[in-house]
């Protein structure tokens, strides 16, 4: 009587009690510990660290050294010019150089449009360079300033180079270093840009105020108001239609009550 009192009182759910009997503790034999995975987690991450700093110091070491700098894309700038201006000391560690900080030491040359700077392992450095291109003559001196887009005169010449028109400025302005940011410079060349070939074969020279005023001379005294670098497709389509009449003055700046003169 007595363990049959005691079987019925047991509660089959009881804190302690598994299905394979009574007692079991929560983390038995055979179920993970969380010690056991903060331990793995732990030994993980040590490891980690060696193996980086292992790499780190043989990157560092005398085995991965600038021993040679390259440079590409020059033509108007000496690639011994762009090695002084990029300052990067022979037998530093190449993990150590910043292309970042090479890029924009060099892009300081006034030729020099960007620059791109890469790692060669194991012991090599090339700078890439993109030269600005020039666009436009300026007649300064008993010569000309090439200058690019962006109004930076590239290039000193004697003459102008065959295909470059020349930029026509009124009588009384500034240094050419005052058409840096030019708007009317950049509107110029991205016209001259857009011309079909027909018309740029011809194209001698370029006036350009400003933005929206961009007038071209073509051979023969031929005056083209070209207005602003919107719809060239559409203005280059009318002057051809237009210079069937042999006028001396054609103005395409709006397309659609275009007029010619002379």
């Amino acid at each position: 009587m007595t363990r049959q009192a005691a079987d019925v009182g047991e509660d089959p759910d009881a804190p302690g009690r598994t299905p394979d009997g009574p007692g079991r503790p929560a983390n038995g034999p055979g179920q993970p510990r969380h010690g056991g995975r903060w331990r793995a987690v732990f030994f993980t991450l040590a490891a980690a660290a060696i193996v980086a700093g292992v790499a780190w110091a043989l990157l560092d070491s005398r085995f991965f050294v600038v021993r040679h700098v390259a440079v590409t894309g020059t033509h108007l700038v000496s690639p011994a010019e762009v090695r002084s201006v990029a300052a990067i000391p022979a037998g530093v560690p190449l993990i150590r150089v910043n292309g970042a900080a090479v890029a924009r030491r060099v892009d300081q040359i006034r030729q020099v449009e960007s620059a791109q700077v890469t790692r060669d392992w194991p012991d090599g450095v090339t700078i890439k360079v993109i030269e600005r291109r020039p666009a436009l003559g300026v007649p300064s001196g008993r010569g000309y300033q090439l200058i690019d887009a962006g109004g930076v005169a590239v290039e000193f010449v004697p003459q102008l180079p065959r295909g470059t028109p020349r930029l026509i400025l009124p009588a009384g302005s500034p240094p050419v270093t005052a058409l840096r940011g030019s708007p009317g410079v950049a509107a110029a060349v991205q016209v001259l840009r857009q011309l079909p070939d027909w018309i740029a074969r011809r194209v001698v020279g370029v006036q350009a105020p400003s933005a929206s005023e961009v007038t071209l001379r073509l051979t023969r005294h031929v005056t083209v108001v070209w207005g602003s670098p919107d719809r060239a497709a559409v203005k280059a389509k009318v002057l051809g239609v237009l210079m069937h009449t042999h006028a001396q003055t054609y103005d395409v700046s709006a397309p659609g009550t275009a007029v010619t003169s002379g």
